[in-house]
């Protein structure tokens, strides 16, 4: 099992989220919200959804990146297309190969990385945050 070096809060991944057990085929733009590093050293991160699928409909708990909107975000996220992140979909997930893969194009060499939550985004993302929580 290949395992990743450690991603860091803000990083945008490409991350296969799973459904019941197994990781889903299809992956997506995942945020990841925070680490930990268990007994065993192995990576945990908390990663929240993010689809590129009805970006016109916000709901609690969620925001979005988009290309109109917040150009230097979208690019500092590395995105391909505008996305929403569901902060009320977290999850928590090993940070390896069965739940995370390298980005077409690899921006950022063999890692998951696409890219980072730009400054800008911080203060949406914590008020989607905080709503998610409630």
């Amino acid at each position: 099992m290949r395992w990743w070096p450690e991603p860091t809060a803000g990083e945008i991944v490409w991350c296969h989220f799973p459904d019941s057990i197994h990781p889903k085929p299809k992956p997506r733009p995942g945020l990841i919200v925070s680490t930990q590093e268990d007994d065993e050293g192995v990576i945990f991160v908390s990663v929240a959804y993010g689809t590129s699928q009805k970006t016109d409909r916000i709901y609690s708990g969620e925001f979005r990146i988009t290309k109109r909107e917040h150009p230097a975000a979208y690019t500092s996220a590395g995105l391909s297309y505008d996305t929403k992140f569901d902060l009320k979909n977290v999850l928590e997930l090993p940070f390896n190969e069965a739940y995370f893969s390298v980005p077409p194009h690899a921006p950022h060499g063999q890692i998951p990385r696409l890219g980072t939550l730009h400054p800008s985004m911080v203060r949406i993302a914590a008020t989607a945050f905080a709503a998610a929580n409630k």
